[in-house]
């Protein structure tokens, strides 16, 4: 992409009016909306936060290779105590030093933790490709929307204009009618036939304007561009030569590039990872241990002795879950489950993705055949048009061959503008459909 091209017509309508902050007409391609959505869309911005997050979730799981470190500090105030015999009698005063405290540090470094730490972290890999794909799906979905926008709106500012000399042409049959009206060539009730014609024309442009205000909001607000921008669509998108492989080549690359194939896909290894961590609870945790403390008074000694006493220790230390022997079965057997489930949800994302690119393929090719028939039935609306008009001017029609003429030449060349963006829009629709627009 051009982006200095971008930035410039960015500028242009920012700076029109002599650069008085006032937004105008720009003409950007659609590759060129694209990059602004990239960069703008509020729409994406989720997108990139969910992946911020994965990000750091990666972090949190690497701090398991970590040690821990725990210190503790406490003071106390230590009441006297007393002596009995075993049956509570002879009771005696056991004076104790009142003033407690304890100071220890410990300190545990995981050797090995059955595979915990590691499916952890491949785990929280895993969601960080996932959020990517899912980007790329959201990406995608936004690009998509802003391409039927913008051939939306190139649909319609030609239909305008087609519907704008269509009113220039029936103001100019209206205009030869009155003057034959005037010469008693002409009745009344042909004018007034004719002058619905027109306003029904006017109302059309209208519509048509209306429907071009609500595409262009729509486009500059997901796209990001200055509000109160006007787009105005490259004119040579109907021009380019666009692609025709067949329908195995377009099912290749869906394989490969689909967003939604790509996060099923996610999924199943998602899934699959889960179900090693829940495994990895089975087995036993070793980690070297060290720790320093030191208390006092020493309480275990009659008459207690008012002094501290510190040491410490270095060595390995073993832990097993017992229970985990006859509770992680069932941990187990749910995460095969969700493993199959999301097997099973690739397989059907693989088959309605086939059968999408398939779909779009036939219409794409089917676009091609309609561009065909809608430029013969032009050519022929517009010969008929002609002819009916000598035909009229020569007394040997009526005002109604007239209308249907007209009428007929309006759909015909409406119809050949639709079909020359369908092309477009098929073609992006399979770019959407496949993960490559």
């Amino acid at each position: 992409m051009n982006n200095l091209r971008l930035l410039t017509g960015l500028l242009s309508i920012i700076l029109s009016s002599g650069g008085v902050c006032v937004y105008g007409q720009s003409v950007l391609t659609l590759e060129e909306i694209f990059e602004s959505a990239e960069a703008n869309s509020i729409q994406l911005r989720p997108s990139f936060t969910a992946q911020s997050e994965a990000e750091r979730e990666i972090s949190v799981a690497r701090a398991g290779r970590l040690p821990d470190i725990n210190a503790s500090l406490s003071l106390s105030y230590i009441g006297d105590g007393f002596t009995t015999k075993r049956n509570f009698s002879d009771y005696q005063k056991a004076p104790i030093p009142h003033f407690g405290n304890t100071l220890s540090l410990n300190i545990s470094q995981p050797l090995y933790t059955g595979g915990a730490v590691t499916n952890a972290i491949e785990l929280a890999e895993l969601k960080l490709t996932a959020a990517r794909y899912a980007t790329d799906f959201q990406r995608n979905n936004i690009r998509f929307q802003l391409a039927g926008f913008y051939l939306d709106i190139y649909k319609y500012r030609n239909l305008r204009t087609v519907v704008e000399s269509n009113i220039a042409a029936a103001q100019k049959v209206l205009k030869e009618m009155k003057a034959r009206y005037e010469n008693g060539t002409a009745l009344q009730n042909d004018i007034t036939r004719y002058e619905l014609l027109v306003s029904n024309l006017e109302l059309q442009l209208v519509r048509i304007n209306n429907t071009l205000e609500i595409l262009n909001n729509n486009l500059v607000t997901i796209a990001g561009l200055p509000e109160g921008s006007v787009i105005i669509p490259d004119s040579t998108i109907i021009a380019r030569v666009l692609p025709k492989e067949g329908i195995a080549w377009w099912q290749s690359e869906a394989e490969t590039n689909s967003p939604s194939l790509s996060l099923a896909r996610s999924g199943v290894e998602i899934s699959r990872k889960a179900e090693s961590l829940v495994r990895s609870e089975r087995l036993p945790k070793i980690g070297l241990q060290a720790g320093w403390n030191i208390d006092g008074p020493i309480l275990v000694e009659v008459p207690p002795i008012n002094r501290n006493l510190s040491y410490w220790y270095v060595g390995l230390g073993v832990s097993y879950n017992i229970s985990s022997l006859y509770k992680t079965n069932k941990s187990i057997a749910k995460s095969r489950v969700a493993t199959q489930q999301a097997v099973e949800t690739l397989e059907m994302e693989r088959e309605n993705l086939s059968l999408a690119v398939k779909a779009d393929h036939v219409r794409y090719l089917e676009a091609y055949e309609e561009l065909k028939t809608q430029q013969k039935s032009v050519e022929l609306a517009e010969r008929n048009y002609q002819t009916t008009s000598t035909r009229y001017s020569a007394d040997m029609a009526l005002i109604t061959d007239m209308l249907d003429a007209a009428n007929s030449k309006l759909d015909a060349e409406q119809q050949l503008v639709n079909a020359r963006i369908n092309i477009i829009y098929y073609y992006y629709k399979l770019l959407f459909t496949t993960g490559k627009i």
